[in-house]
């Protein structure tokens, strides 16, 4: 369904991860494309907001505090604040929850587009009067995508238009230029263990990472207890001489992935921020289904499939969840690093 002119005011409801804010921008980037002249909130989470501050395709961004409790009534009565003596012409809900629903509920609009009752959850449809058609399950890229096609725009070409400043360019380059060999950034954790790899297993990874392709293992991630823990366990393993850049500023990991030579990474934020930034990622997928969560149309060459319980199963998009990072071993991983240094030249 196409509207009659293209709203003035349209509100974004996605509050989640990182990986959801990338999923999000192209659809972002499409809206502006297509209507340069819609001014676009976005409400969001503060960390995600760090990595999509001062996107030019967003016009505001309107922070979310999530607290836990009964405290996070405080969170939704600050949102009614912001929202309130506002109007706007159409709201995206492009999270399924009851949360994301509740603050859509808050939004003076009259049109509220989200997903159908099937694939809605925790009551979310009965917020938004305005339903994507049901559709079966496929990559969340293209999930979001559906609320283009039914609004009547275009998501070609796909872009996430994240960008760096001239300082964080500056940053990046003194970050690299310090080391004598090219590197490859990985990402050890998640918040989920059960996405998480072995500190066993890395350890051989960055072990044939210096001694046969000559290159510096570079750890990046958060600062998160989860992330700490795995470092410094693998750094305890390992004999290369690999560079511990777990710290705080979700700009400062994504220039840290923009200048890597290519990127190792399980089903997490960082992935998906290093495939927007075109840096090769070897993905390890074996909890969540890489048909549904991979990097999206580039890089699916890369993945590290523990998802497959044998090496003739043919599974479809899914959400089902399995038990196959044990399935992962590095000699798998070292032969998807090998072709992303043969396949994909240095930028």
């Amino acid at each position: 369904m196409k509207p009659e002119r293209p709203p003035s005011e349209l509100l974004v409801v996605m509050l989640s991860a990182i990986g959801d804010a990338v999923h999000v921008l192209p659809v972002i980037t499409a809206l502006k494309r297509a209507w340069p002249q819609t001014r676009i909130s976005w409400v969001i989470q503060p960390v995600p907001a760090q990595l999509v501050e001062d996107h030019p395709a967003v016009d505001e961004l309107i922070l979310f505090n999530r607290r836990r409790g009964l405290s996070g009534l405080r969170s939704f009565k600050e949102i009614r604040s912001l929202l309130t003596g506002r109007r706007f012409d159409l709201v995206l809900d492009l999270q399924v929850y009851f949360k994301a629903g509740v603050i859509t509920s808050m939004a003076n609009a009259g049109r509220k587009l989200g997903f159908d009752r099937q694939r809605a959850r925790d009551l979310n449809w009965l917020f938004t009067t305005e339903k994507l058609e049901p559709h079966p399950i496929q990559h969340v890229q293209d999930q979001y995508f559906e609320f283009l096609e039914h609004l009547g725009v275009d998501c070609e070409p796909v872009r996430w238009d994240l960008f760096l400043t001239d300082a964080e360019k500056a940053a990046r380059d003194r970050f690299f230029g310090s080391l004598e060999d090219p590197a490859a950034a990985v990402v050890l954790a998640t918040s989920k263990p059960a996405k998480n790899w072995t500190p066993e297993g890395y350890a051989r990874v960055l072990d044939a990472l210096h001694a046969d392709h000559g290159m510096t293992p570079v750890i990046v991630g958060g600062p998160s207890r989860a992330e700490r823990e795995m470092a410094d366990r693998t750094l305890t393993l390992c004999r290369a001489p690999a560079v511990d850049a777990l710290g705080p500023g979700l700009r400062r990991l994504l220039y840290l992935l923009d200048g890597a030579r290519l990127v190792i990474s399980p089903d997490t934020g960082p992935l998906h921020m290093a495939r927007a930034m075109e840096t090769p990622v070897v993905g390890l997928y074996g909890y969540t289904n890489p048909k549904r969560y991979g990097p999206y149309r580039k890089y699916q060459d890369l993945i590290v499939d523990g998802y497959r319980r044998s090496a003739d199963e043919d599974y479809p998009p899914t959400m089902e969840y399995r038990d196959g990072m044990k399935r992962i071993n590095a000699d798998m991983v070292m032969e998807k690093v090998e072709l992303a240094l043969e396949r994909y030249p240095p930028r």
